[in-house]
C-alpha cells in the first residue's frame, strides 16, 4: 500500500492544486466531474489546470456507482491515449472520488489520481483513507481496493455549492466520527446549530480523527472498524431504499443506522440509557428519519449479511460502549438487527 496521501486544507483548491500541478511530473491529466460539479466546481479549479486537459463527465448519485460508468471512464482514458504518467483528479463528492480513484487504480494497473472532493461527505470521510470502490448487485462498495491518492485538496469553499440536504448529510460523518472517538467533540457539536458549525475547523477536526484511526490499520484489520458505526444498518437501508425507493442520501441512511446501532450498543455493550437518548435525540432533530417497513426486515437483514466486516456468516457491527468509545466485531444476530428496527420504528427514545 502506498504511503498515507498528502492532505491539504490551508490553501484554496485552485491554489493548492496550480502549486502541486508545478511539483509533478505527469504527460497527461484529465479530470472526472459529474453534472453538477462540471457547472458548479470546475469553474473554480480551471484556472491551475494546463490549457490541455482531458475531460470526464459521469452521472451523478448512488444509482451510477457501478461498472457501467468505470467502462465510461476507461474508455475515455484509452481512447485519449493515457498513459501511466497520466494523473486523474476526482473532483466531487464520494461517489465520485470513489469510482474515480477505483478506476484510476485499476487502469493500466495503476495511474495516478488526486481528490478534489466537493461535499461535506467526501471532504470528512469518504476521500481520506484510500478505500476505493464501487456497488455491485444492490450491494454498497462491493468491489474495490485500497489506495491511497496523490494528494487530497480540501476546500470548505465548495461548500457553498451544495443543497442543504447534501450539506446535513456529510454532517451525520462528523457526528459518527464523535460519538466513536470525541466525547468533548460530541458536547461541542450540542452547543451550536449544526447549520452554523465552523466548517473549517469541523473538517480538520475529522480528517485529524480519521487520520490517526487509518494510519494505524490501514488495511482494517482492527481499530479502524470502529469508523463503521452506524454503517452496518446503514448500509443496507442505504441499499434497500436504493433499489425500492424513495432514495436516501448516504448521510440519512448513516443517521439512521447510528439511532438502531445505538439501541444495540445499549443492549450488548454497556451504553447508558441516558447516553441512548441524548445521542437519538440530536440525531433526530437533524435527520429526516424514515421508517422502516416490517415487510422490509428480511431483505434488509439479508443485506446486513454481505457486510464486509462479517465473517463465516456472522454479522459483526461496531458499537459504542459510552460516548466516544467504540467497541468493533461485535457479533449480532438476525433478531437482533430486528429487534432495533422495531425500537427504532416505535420511536423508542422519545418518552
Amino acid at each position: 500500500m502506498n504511503l498515507p496521501s498528502s492532505i491539504h486544507t490551508h490553501l484554496p483548491a485552485p491554489e493548492a492544486l496550480q502549486k502541486l500541478l508545478l511539483e509533478l511530473d505527469f504527460s497527461q491529466l484529465a479530470v472526472l466531474t459529474d453534472e453538477h460539479t462540471s457547472r458548479h466546481c470546475l469553474p473554480k479549479i480551471k484556472r491551475a489546470l494546463p490549457e490541455s486537459f482531458t475531460s470526464i463527465e459521469i452521472q451523478s448519485g448512488e444509482e451510477n456507482k457501478n461498472l457501467q460508468s468505470c467502462s465510461h471512464i476507461w474508455e475515455a482514458l484509452t481512447s485519449t491515449g493515457f498513459d501511466r504518467k497520466g494523473i486523474l483528479i476526482n473532483l466531487g463528492g464520494g461517489v465520485l472520488t470513489d469510482m474515480g480513484g477505483f478506476c484510476a487504480a485499476t487502469y493500466k494497473r495503476g495511474i495516478r489520481f488526486i481528490n478534489i472532493p466537493t461535499t461535506l461527505l467526501s471532504q470528512v470521510d469518504a476521500s481520506v483513507g484510500g478505500k476505493l470502490g464501487i456497488d455491485f448487485m444492490g450491494f454498497k462498495n462491493h468491489i474495490g481496493l485500497f489506495q491511497e491518492a496523490e494528494a487530497v485538496l480540501i476546500d470548505a469553499d465548495f461548500l457553498s455549492t451544495l443543497p442543504l440536504q447534501e450539506l446535513r448529510s456529510g454532517y451525520a460523518e462528523v457526528v459518527k466520527h464523535a460519538l466513536i472517538a470525541d466525547a468533548h467533540h460530541w458536547q461541542q457539536l450540542q452547543e451550536k446549530d449544526w447549520q452554523q458549525q465552523d466548517w473549517q475547523q469541523i473538517i480538520r477536526h475529522s480528517i485529524g480523527l480519521k487520520q490517526q484511526i487509518t494510519l494505524a490499520d490501514p488495511r482494517e484489520k482492527g481499530l479502524r472498524k470502529i469508523l463503521n458505526f452506524g454503517h452496518t444498518i446503514g448500509h443496507a437501508v442505504e441499499s434497500y431504499f436504493l433499489e425500492n425507493g424513495p432514495k436516501l442520501l448516504h448521510g440519512e441512511a448513516v443517521a439512521i443506522g447510528m439511532v438502531a446501532e445505538a439501541y444495540l450498543s445499549y443492549l450488548k455493550t454497556g451504553l447508558s440509557a441516558e447516553e441512548l437518548q441524548n445521542c437519538c435525540s440530536y440525531i433526530s432533530e437533524i435527520f429526516p428519519l424514515a421508517s422502516i417497513p416490517e415487510s422490509a426486515f428480511e431483505q434488509l437483514i439479508s443485506l446486513a449479511l454481505q457486510d464486509k466486516k462479517n465473517e463465516r456468516g456472522i454479522i459483526h457491527c461496531t458499537l459504542l460502549s459510552q460516548v466516544g468509545k467504540a467497541v468493533y466485531d461485535v457479533a449480532i444476530s438476525r433478531k437482533d438487527i430486528e429487534e432495533a428496527f422495531q425500537w427504532y420504528n416505535k420511536k423508542g427514545w422519545i418518552n
